[in-house]
């Protein structure tokens, strides 16, 4: 059965709007940008909630709900908002359908006030379970089997992300994370358990032989530390929130 929020079609995994909405502050009169709005399910769970000041964008208006603040805006062009004046922005499951994804990072970063909140969740390819797949199949997690390349469609999962490539992602256009999670951990995930050892140590000895700028091996402590946590070790869903710098 299609997942909903008071009878709007919810187009994500289990508990991700859930978990998305911990990570916002706390402070109900932000203006809040959600972005890919779909029909509109976590924009009136922001309503529900208290927050006053939430603008829905997409490219299609495809919103099921009363709503008199929906943009139509492409993620892969300019967003239609002036610079500096939003204090959160909240992409569920977009990033991996667009084909111009720094550039998308870049309008957001100019979108965002100093200090704003970018959170995001894309399907979590860096999972053992989704590293497994694609060892035997060539195919990750939630894109397990090849798009139809004769029927291009914005449903298509283009651009998947790894943990290092969200992080690079946002890290090289003036954002820094500061809260990794996932919407849940499906008791499946934990067979992969035992692979953890090997991994870990496969994965340290390449950053450590490959890598020379000592600047660059520090951060590489830091993302061995972040990839081998239990969010993206085990995660459905990888979500991350990141803070834009002064």
């Amino acid at each position: 059965m299609r997942r909903q929020y008071k009878g709007i079609p919810i187009n994500t995994s289990k508990n991700t709007h859930e978990k998305v909405f911990s990570l916002l502050p706390q402070n109900k009169a932000i203006t809040v940008l959600d972005i890919p709005s779909g029909a509109g399910a976590f924009t009136q769970r922001l309503k529900d909630k208290g927050y006053t000041n939430v603008i829905s964008v997409d490219v299609v208006n495809g919103l099921q709900i009363d709503h008199d603040r929906f943009m139509l805006g492409n993620m892969n062009e300019r967003l239609p908002y002036d610079d500096n004046t939003v204090d959160a922005v909240v992409c569920i499951d977009g990033i991996e359908h667009i084909n111009r994804q720094f550039d998308f990072v870049k309008e957001v970063n100019r979108i965002l006030k100093p200090q704003g909140v970018f959170i995001v969740s894309t399907p979590n390819i860096s999972s053992l379970h989704s590293r497994f797949r694609w060892l035997l199949t060539g195919h990750h997690n939630k894109c397990k089997v090849p798009l139809n390349e004769q029927h291009p469609d914005p449903s298509h999962h283009i651009g998947m992300l790894s943990y290092p490539e969200m992080r690079y992602l946002l890290h090289s256009n003036n954002f820094k994370i500061d809260t990794i999670a996932t919407n849940r951990i499906k008791p499946v995930a934990w067979v992969y358990a035992p692979l953890v050892p090997l991994a870990y140590l496969t994965t340290k000895l390449v950053y450590s032989s490959e890598e020379k700028d000592p600047g660059q091996q520090n951060r590489n402590k830091e993302i061995i530390a972040e990839l081998y946590a239990t969010p993206i070790l085990f995660g459905e869903t990888m979500i991350v929130r990141a803070q834009k710098l002064v």
